[in-house]
């Protein structure tokens, strides 16, 4: 019966480490519906890609490094009214990011709701297009700095400075 006892023990201290993401996909999964589709950062580096970029994470993160061009709309403050005076044509290529594509989705989900019909999350968010070694931007010009979000998100990020600014 104490054999039994440890194996039940050892079962439950050991489930945490069990269910702990070991890939950035199972991470999405189980943080994300899919209701909206993903993009690859590969997808989106092609030259001819025309797409309206949209920043969905907070102005601190957004001012250390952005994708170039990116209109930042938060998330905590985010407003559909920002992406209605700057994006007119409901059928623009919108892809939407964050961090690592979990707070993206949500934003891009109300940008859908609202008649927007071609929009993406940007599958890795701003960690994954890094990490595949594409140009950031902060106000002064090209950067190797990204903010990690947080501790817990920014083992994600395996290339780039990591601050917390």
């Amino acid at each position: 019966m104490i054999k039994f006892s440890t194996y039940i023990i050892f079962f439950f201290l050991t489930i945490p480490f069990a269910i702990a993401q070991e890939s950035l996909s199972e991470l999405l999964h189980m943080h994300n519906s899919n209701s909206v589709l993903y993009m690859s950062v590969q997808e989106l580096a092609m030259p001819k890609t025309d797409a309206v970029i949209i920043d969905s994470r907070e102005v601190e993160e957004y001012n250390v490094s952005h994708i170039k061009n990116a209109l930042p709309v938060g998330y905590d403050s985010f407003d559909l009214k920002t992406v209605t005076e700057n994006i007119k044509d409901k059928n623009q290529l919108i892809v939407v990011y964050c961090s690592l594509g979990i707070r993206s989705e949500r934003i891009a989900e109300q940008i859908q709701k609202s008649g927007y019909t071609n929009v993406y999350n940007l599958y890795g968010g701003i960690f994954e297009w890094k990490n595949a070694d594409f140009p950031l931007y902060n106000l002064e010009g090209e950067t190797n700095k990204i903010h990690g979000f947080s501790k817990e998100w920014s083992k994600w990020l395996k290339k780039g400075e990591c601050v917390y600014e």
